[in-house]
């Protein structure tokens, strides 16, 4: 049995990771036991499992504006993204890899193992807010450079970047041009065919799906060595017999998320304008990072001087409310944040810094609740009495 935490009564983590919608669920339920067939069978349980597979493939291609045949369905976001790097540079001579400063571990980390074994690497750096500027990109690339990945928009500031420009120069250079999209989908609109980029990873429990897949969205004339081998699975590219109801669970929340895409939108960017308001009326001292630049409408990570994410994050979960201090993937790392340290901040004010990510069940009220305890919290900072929290 799991320890019995008492349940969150407030959740603000949503890029960390979502709840399955209910829909979700029961999509997902027959492919337990009913429905329980290998999808590569040729007897009537696989096909049944193999119709189900197709279907999941049509609706994650439909929310990124992709064709079927370029879903290779993975474990998640951060296989997706090291299937990307590996499925080009082992297929190419030794060259360098061009990577923003402010990725995502799942893609630093592996770029960083390729340059141990002899890939150059080159960071690409960001402004003050957070975006790659073209001009930026282009003085980064050499003419060895074979691939270029920049993310749709950060997992922690929540910053869009102008992809179908930084995609333009990547591929004028000859380079393959990959994006993180995880955090995008579901929350901006995500066009695959209109951004020019060749691979894009994607992950089902940051849109309400469950956890364990994702894809890896790959252009067909794009040539890729295979991730893992032993079968035909995934066009060859990835073999094991699929997570069929996990990925059915993924097709069900695309396709939720597009439908509901709009709507969804407004609302999560109702929340963040609300908070930010109030953040800005009520409490001036704490900073929203990169206001000024286009970004995720639910996402708002927040500098609080004089106090450490971590600490912050505690004293608002001893009261129920759950947020984070940066990337979930990184937690309990000491380290400022090298997102903010990329976009300049100081180191001690990089680990000075919460964030909160709304999803599609917040109200009003929560963001109301989120703003009274940053008003405890903060009396209690100015007061050096943090401990009576």
């Amino acid at each position: 049995m799991p320890p019995a935490f008492p349940l969150m009564s407030l959740y603000l983590d949503h890029n960390a990771t979502t709840a399955v919608d209910e829909r979700v669920l029961e999509a997902m339920r027959p492919y337990w036991r009913q429905h329980y067939g290998n999808p590569s069978s040729l007897h009537r349980p696989g096909r049944v499992a193999r119709a189900a597979l197709d279907q999941a493939r049509e609706q994650v291609a439909g929310l990124v504006n992709a064709h079927p045949s370029q879903v290779i369905f993975t474990s998640g976001g951060t296989e997706a993204n090291n299937f990307a790097l590996a499925g080009v540079v082992g297929n190419r001579p030794f060259g360098r890899l061009a990577v923003s400063a402010i990725e995502h571990s799942s893609l630093l980390l592996p770029a960083r193992a390729w340059a141990e074994l002899g890939w150059g690497l080159d960071l690409i750096p960001v402004d003050s807010l957070g975006r790659v500027e073209p001009d930026t990109l282009k003085a980064v690339l050499r003419p060895d450079t074979r691939w270029v990945s920049i993310m749709l928009a950060n997992n922690e500031t929540g910053v869009v970047q102008n992809i179908v420009a930084l995609s333009a120069v990547a591929r004028a250079a000859g380079a393959v041009m990959h994006c993180d999209a995880v955090q995008a989908a579901g929350k901006i609109a995500v066009d695959f065919a209109a951004s020019g980029v060749q691979l894009m990873s994607l992950s089902a429990h940051k849109i309400y799906g469950p956890k364990g897949t994702g894809a890896l969205i790959v252009d067909k004339a794009l040539d890729l060595r295979p991730l893992l081998h032993g079968g035909g699975h995934e066009r060859g590219l990835r073999a094991g017999t699929e997570n069929l109801s996990a990925i059915v669970g993924f097709g069900a929340a695309a396709q939720l998320a597009g439908e509901e895409w709009a709507g969804r939108h407004q609302h999560l960017l109702n929340l963040r304008e609300r908070f930010e308001a109030r953040l800005h009326a009520e409490l001036p001292e704490l900073l929203v990072v990169a206001r000024e630049a286009e970004r995720l409408p639910n996402t708002v990570m927040v500098a609080v001087p004089g106090i450490d994410g971590p600490s912050v994050l505690m004293n608002l979960d001893q009261v129920g409310i759950a947020v984070s201090s940066g990337s979930a993937c990184m937690a309990g790392s000491t380290e400022p944040s090298h997102v903010l340290v990329a976009m300049g901040f100081a180191a001690e004010l990089s680990r000075n810094v919460i964030r909160v990510s709304f999803g599609v069940d917040n109200t009003h009220a929560d963001v109301d609740a989120l703003i009274t305890a940053l008003h405890t919290l903060w009396a209690l900072v100015r007061n050096s009495a943090l401990t009576a929290w």
